[in-house]
């Protein structure tokens, strides 16, 4: 499983990194790690548009987003 880490990114960085990862990922999962509410629902608009899955799960410091195709 690829891991973007776009901890201390603004967007549109976190998406940027995330779509360059999708393209190449062949389908395999890719974990997602985002500190931005903003980041995390552009992260998961652009994967749902890309047909891709999207679990969410927050920690106490950021976010975690698994795109499953």
């Amino acid at each position: 499983m690829s891991v973007v880490d776009a901890r201390g990114l603004s967007c549109p960085e976190p998406v940027l990194l995330t779509k360059r990862t999708l393209e190449k990922s062949d389908g395999a999962p890719v974990k997602v790690l985002v500190d931005e509410m903003a980041a995390a629902e552009n992260v998961a608009a652009l994967a749902g548009s890309m047909g891709w899955q999207v679990t969410r799960k927050e920690t106490g410091t950021h976010m975690e987003l698994v795109l499953k195709k």
